[in-house]
């Protein structure tokens, strides 16, 4: 637990060497309206021996699940050399890489990562990350309002199939920005994007689209042609891909003819455990064509005046440090620890061992399938790489809830999020899980409904006997 060693008295000391008389007065250029905020369901502050008793309570309570969520953070199996490199000290107390002379280690590292990432996007260059998967899709829509001069109006078609979470996080960041979201819905019988609803917003004045791939409900889009239909009525392709299922699937720079332009997403998947909701990060990829819009850190390699190679920080003007709102990027900010982790594990597995764990992870989802198909009570709506959506014949909280008690996280509730799909569970299985693990999911999620069903049934008998 890191330990803060300023006393009242240091940090009274602190305020006065920079007159200011309270903390708060640091803040004082936001807006009230802006700084308050309900938090009436934090708890008091706790000393160091509760805080530490409350960490083990919480974490013994998530111990032990099986993980079936999904939904944007995903369990794969990392090798133990990953994070034994990874928080060595030269990786874990490293920061900004500004000094480059005393930064090489570091600027390689990441400079590895960007080919590699780039590689596995089929794009020309990659960032050095971002904070998450949904702060890298409001990037890049940012970025393609910037590249895309030939629209008069900045709207952006997003698909509701994109993740929630993301396009709350887009809302939040992009529309204060002069920025239209239009989302546009799509076929509740594929859970997919269709030419036909496309067709709609023909006439509207396109700046981008964005293509999940796969989508939030685990469907592969028909990528080639919304690509296509961007690129006829002049908007750029930003794509929003799991990484991993780019090793099996087609890269977003192969998409159509010409490609994505910009491929953003989250990078949990290579190599960050599931961690309680993070840390994570985002990453970021484009044609050349768009580098200069490309937000946040890109590192270059170089040779020096003795023709030995190096490593630097390239493209990025030092106004993006200083002039916050003004630049081209979130102030710069990455997760360098996290992208370290990442390029350990992408240089272990290389392209065979990903696309490996790609295919494990589909062949479980087809085996899953199978078993579902089989419950009588389970309806399968669709999925096709990584997750799919069962429509339940009974409340998906109570069932979450049942299925807890069993040690089963057993998956994403999408009733709130999506209401017009009814009870519907999104459910994931990557490679960790065996076939046992499936027979228990499935014999469970049947106890569960089974027991619904049981106590449905005792009710209408009351009530019948009553009458």
């Amino acid at each position: 637990m890191p330990f803060i060693p300023h006393t009242e008295k240091d940090v009274k000391d602190m305020l006065a060497t920079i007159g200011v008389a309270r903390v708060d007065d640091l803040f004082n250029e936001i807006p009230d309206n802006l700084r308050k905020a309900n938090i009436n369901d934090v708890m008091p502050s706790l000393n160091e021996m509760e805080l530490s008793r409350l960490m083990h309570e919480r974490a013994n309570q998530d111990g032990g699940m099986k993980c079936f969520i999904g939904a944007g953070a995903y369990e794969h199996h990392i090798p133990a050399a990953v994070w034994e490199v990874a928080t060595r000290g030269e990786f874990m107390t490293a920061y900004t890489p500004y000094q480059a002379e005393a930064s090489q280690g570091t600027l390689q590292l990441l400079y590895e990562y960007q080919t590699m990432m780039a590689s596995l996007m089929a794009l020309d260059v990659s960032n050095a990350s971002l904070y998450d998967g949904a702060s890298a899709l409001a990037e890049a829509i940012l970025m393609a309002a910037r590249s895309n001069k030939k629209k008069t109006r900045q709207r952006i078609l997003l698909p509701l199939s994109v993740h929630p979470h993301y396009r709350e996080t887009v809302k939040a960041i992009v529309t204060q920005q002069g920025i239209d979201i239009v989302e546009i819905p799509f076929d509740v019988k594929k859970g997919c994007v269709t030419k036909e609803i496309l067709e709609k917003y023909s006439h509207d004045d396109v700046t981008a689209l964005v293509i999940p791939q796969p989508n939030f409900f685990g469907v592969l889009e028909d990528v080639d042609l919304l690509t296509e239909w961007a690129h006829q009525h002049q908007g750029l392709v930003i794509a929003v891909v799991n990484p991993m299922s780019m090793s099996l699937l087609k890269p977003p720079g192969k998409w159509g003819q010409n490609g994505a332009d910009i491929a953003c997403g989250e990078g949990q998947p290579l190599g960050v455990p599931l961690a309680s909701g993070g840390p994570y990060y985002g990453f970021l990829c484009c044609k050349k064509d768009y580098v200069r819009q490309l937000p946040g850190r890109i590192v270059g390699r170089t040779v020096d005046a003795e023709g030995k190679q190096g490593f630097v920080l390239t493209l990025q003007a030092r106004e993006q440090h200083i002039r916050r709102a003004k630049a081209t990027s979130n102030i710069c900010t990455n997760q360098g620890l996290l992208v370290t982790a990442s390029t350990i594990y992408m240089s272990l597995m290389g392209p065979k061992g990903l696309r490996q764990v790609a295919v494990n992870s589909h062949q479980n989802l087809n085996l899953l399938k199978s078993k579902f198909s089989a419950l009588k009570n389970v309806e399968i709506l669709f999925g096709d790489f990584h997750e799919m959506v069962l429509r339940l014949p009974k409340s998906v909280d109570e069932v979450l809830a049942q299925l807890a008690q069993q040690k089963i996280q057993a998956g994403f509730a999408l009733t709130k999020h999506y209401p017009e799909l009814g009870e519907c569970l999104l459910v994931c299985v990557t490679e960790t899980k065996n076939e046992a693990d499936l027979d228990l999911f499935v014999n469970q999620l049947s106890l569960a409904l089974e027991k619904n069903s049981e106590k449905k049934s005792k009710e209408v008998l009351n009530v019948a006997t009553y009458f």
